[in-house]
């Protein structure tokens, strides 16, 4: 059988990503407080017949920020502009989106966080009076012309919110920090998307997958596509929970959701460092890798999963991280743990 071409492979994966995607309200699954204050407030601006108010989304990557930004204007039968924040770089990027903005449409702006500073102050008075202001000429002969705006609802999306400046912050009327999901909700989703995708899926494979998921959507989406493509190759296209066990374990997954990157983390402060206390650059440095690599990609979910913590000296392996390596703990010290530095 010919190869499919790789342009045509990353089409097909991007379609199947809208595909998977949520289209309604309705259709969301987890994020329920976040989920009940949204549909008030669309509901709200629906009655009075007013433009919904500015919302900002923060949260780990993959948690369903895109997905709250393309549901919001459906539910509100309104147009939608995206933009990225790493494109704008300038106000003149950002005026093409701003002019062509539709009474009550929405603009997206995905990792607002890195907004360059003029543009940012370019849109202060574009979310506050639905206007910008525009200079034209230079030296004595300039004159600052306001172009109005029709009103509009800007959501913006960021993984770093720390990095927004507070002026920026302040002039969202909702901001909303999107949590982790559960296994369940995960399990639920497996389920709903491997329905899309037409593939058999037993109850347990479906917890089987989400468990190995960092209660991360994305990863789930993603596990299901590795697991459908090896039950499709080595078995007979049915998901049991052998087969997704069998293919997730192909991939180096372990039954907590490590890859193994993380292990490698890991093992590397057990045998080298004896366990820890080691600082994140003497780690980086034994892998070979990047330090904003394991800060950014492998730490969080480690620490969040409570196999390392953060002391005053370093990063350090706790007695549940030995007893998931199957190596027996040293003695307990009396060293502080858990301050982040």
């Amino acid at each position: 059988m010919p190869r499919e071409p790789i342009l045509q492979r990353t089409e097909r994966e991007t379609e199947e990503d809208r595909q998977l995607r949520p289209q309604l309200m309705r259709d969301m699954i987890g994020q329920r407080e976040v989920f009940a204050r949204v549909e008030i407030a669309i509901d709200a601006a629906r009655k009075r017949g007013e433009v919904l108010g500015h919302i900002l989304f923060d949260g780990p990557p993959g948690l369903g920020k895109t997905t709250f930004a393309t549901v919001i204007p459906r539910e509100m039968g309104v147009d939608l502009q995206i933009a990225s924040g790493a494109v704008l770089q300038a106000p003149k990027d950002l005026l093409v989106y701003l002019t062509n903005l539709q009474e009550g449409s929405v603009l997206f702006i995905d990792e607002i966080h890195r907004l360059p500073k003029a543009v940012e102050e370019f849109l202060y008075p574009a979310m506050e009076d639905f206007r910008i202001d525009i200079a034209l000429g230079e030296g004595v002969n300039a004159r600052m012309i306001n172009m109005p705006l029709k009103p509009f609802t800007l959501i913006g999306a960021t993984t770093r919110s720390g990095l927004l400046s507070a002026p920026l912050r302040d002039r969202f009327m909702m901001r909303e920090h999107l949590d982790f999901y559960s296994i369940a909700e995960l399990a639920e989703i497996v389920t709903r998307n491997a329905a899309k995708f037409r593939v058999p899926l037993a109850e347990d494979a479906a917890l089987e997958i989400a468990s190995r998921c960092r209660g991360t959507p994305r990863l789930a989406n993603n596990r299901l596509r590795w697991v459908r493509d090896y039950a499709t190759s080595r078995h007979d296209g049915r998901i049991t929970r052998t087969v997704a066990q069998q293919a997730l374990a192909m991939q180096g997954i372990d039954d907590r959701g490590l890859d193994p990157q993380d292990r490698k983390y890991l093992e590397t402060i057990l045998r080298v460092f004896d366990g820890g206390p080691a600082g994140v650059e003497a780690i980086a440095h034994t892998m070979n890798a990047a330090i904003d690599t394991l800060s950014d990609e492998v730490e969080p979910f480690l620490l969040r999963a409570g196999l390392v913590v953060r002391t005053p000296r370093g990063r350090k392996l706790t007695a549940d991280c030995y007893e998931h390596l199957g190596v027996s703990a040293p003695a307990a010290d009396n060293e502080p743990q858990g301050e982040l530095f």
